[in-house]
């Protein structure tokens, strides 16, 4: 067996290696990291372990040479001083009230207080953190390290709420204005989130600060690389393989489709999702980990405020100045891209473009499914049941119950959906033909608001053509006009032509003609 305990949900250094627990050596990365610059900011998606990476930067500042054997940084680092440290946690409360922010750093400053005392005239929030900086460091004879997770919790929980956000913003940037100021009395400050919220100011005067989250030294600073993988993980790999009755090439092969595909900057390496390879290894058998820790409700409620065209996922083209921003009136992409859901693809050079798509199958087929219920009356129980027997009456030649089922998905449709009845159309469409291209061939494109669709299982190929407010005749005509199904004449797979119209007046598919 692999002979590791696997750290699942442990964000504490100490405890991991006190413990015993398995630990992927960063630790010459964060060397390199706190000898060549004072202020980052980190932004990467949730558990992708920026809270360990925090402790672990904590302990070195501790000075805890100990916790550190065997790692690189106990050969490279030769003085291990000792520094006090601020380290805040703001992904431990629940931003739903204009106060909740306030009420949340009043606590951690009362505690900080409580050892470093108060100062007078320290009124304010962003006052009293200066005061304690400045304490801090004369006490302790050493500049103040200042350690803040997940800085955007707040602002992440007050999306959609433009009043709450102000608020929120009112607050923290002169609080984290403090960094700026008080240089003098500072060693290091790494800040980490999910997102960056260049667009609200909240570091607009905060310049010292560099975002290390797209610099290819850094790539690898959270995560698990290909490199890594192969040879920390070699017997983990090897016991998975064993348990899946697969070799160890084919075992890879899957990790790196369901875990891999994480891409933080253009021209990088890929980065494992390290939440689901670790639960992957603990439990031996894969999984969708990582996607089922966390529901991206709120990104869904964007991309259906937005009637946000879901083929474009697959598909959109960006800018640095967008990824580097935070959603806004125009588009939800920069939180998707942050959060984790998105990840670059491609990099167009010349204009300075960014290609983006799903990192990989876990995040692919989860987010699909994860839509249905938003889209549809099929609930998320219902969901891989329905898809299941979508695929068995393709694979079995029966595509009247086929449509017949697809029928039901819009059925009811939502009123909010219903006021854009093309979109509505084209993205369920769009999800479950994505849901069913996990289990058979499906190959699509759109033109002026229609899908043209071709499906191929191991006995059967499916042309398709959908009309809105035509005929499926009319469908079935074009099909036989512009030669669709050419490619397939000497194929010997049974080939059926369907033609599909939609119906506003009904809001569903009105008819459906199928041709053999």
């Amino acid at each position: 067996m692999a002979n590791k305990i696997y750290p699942i949900g442990i964000q504490n250094f100490e405890k991991l290696r006190r413990n015993g627990y398995f630990y992927v050596d960063k630790t010459a990365i964060i060397y390199r990291m706190v000898k060549t610059g004072s202020y980052y900011f980190l932004s990467r998606p949730r558990r992708f372990g920026k809270s360990l990476l925090l402790s672990t930067i904590e302990a070195y500042f501790q000075g805890k040479r100990e916790l550190f054997e065997g790692l690189a940084m106990e050969q490279l680092e030769k003085e291990w001083k000792k520094y006090p440290i601020l380290h805040l946690d703001l992904n431990i409360g629940k931003y739903e009230t204009a106060d909740s922010l306030d009420k949340i750093l009043d606590e951690a400053l009362l505690k900080w207080e409580a050892v470093y005392g108060t100062g007078v005239g320290e009124s304010t929030l962003a006052l009293r953190f200066k005061g304690i900086v400045q304490r801090a460091s004369e006490q302790a004879g050493a500049p103040v390290v200042i350690l803040i997770d997940e800085y955007d919790k707040p602002m992440l929980q007050a999306i959609g709420d433009e009043d709450l956000q102000k608020t929120f913003r009112n607050t923290m940037k002169p609080f984290y204005g403090v960094l700026k100021t008080m240089d003098g009395y500072i060693q290091f400050a790494l800040l980490t989130g999910v997102t960056k919220f260049g667009k609200v100011s909240v570091f607009s005067d905060l310049n010292n600060l560099e975002d290390m989250s797209m610099l290819p030294d850094y790539v690898g600073i959270c995560g698990i690389t290909e490199e890594e993988l192969h040879t920390d993980f070699k017997d983990s790999i090897q016991e998975l393989a064993s348990s899946l009755r697969m070799t160890y090439e084919e075992t890879g092969a899957e990790l790196k489709e369901f875990y891999d595909g994480y891409h933080f900057t253009e021209n990088s390496i890929g980065i494992y999702n390290p939440f689901s390879l670790l639960s992957t290894f603990k439990h031996n058998r894969m999984g969708s980990y990582w996607f089922e820790t966390g529901t991206p409700t709120y990104l869904v409620e964007l991309l259906k405020r937005k009637r946000y065209d879901l083929e474009n996922l697959e598909k959109e083209v960006t800018s640095l100045d967008v990824l580097n921003s935070i959603y806004d009136d125009d588009s939800p992409i920069p939180v998707i891209f942050q959060s984790g859901y998105l990840t670059i693809k491609d990099y167009d050079r010349r204009f300075k473009l960014y290609s983006l798509g799903f990192p990989n199958r876990e995040v692919e087929e989860g987010f699909m499914n994860f839509l249905v219920p938003f889209y549809t009356h099929v609930n998320k129980v219902q969901t891989p049941f329905e898809i299941r027997k979508f695929v068995d009456e393709i694979e079995c030649g029966q595509p009247d119950a086929f449509f017949r089922r697809l029928q039901s998905f819009f059925a009811d449709t939502p009123y909010e959906l219903a006021r854009d009845l093309e979109r509505h159309y084209q993205n369920v469409l769009f999800i479950v033909f994505k849901l069913i291209g996990f289990y058979t061939k499906v190959e699509y494109h759109t033109s002026e608001g229609r899908i043209d669709l071709v499906l191929e299982t191991n006995k059967y190929i499916y042309i398709m053509e959908f009309k809105l407010d035509g005929s499926a005749e009319e469908a079935l005509q074009q099909i036989e006009e512009k030669h669709y199904a050419l490619p397939f004449d000497a194929d010997p797979r049974q080939l059926f032509k369907i033609g599909v119209n939609f119906a506003n007046r009904t809001r569903n598919i009105e008819k459906w003609e199928i041709m053999i």
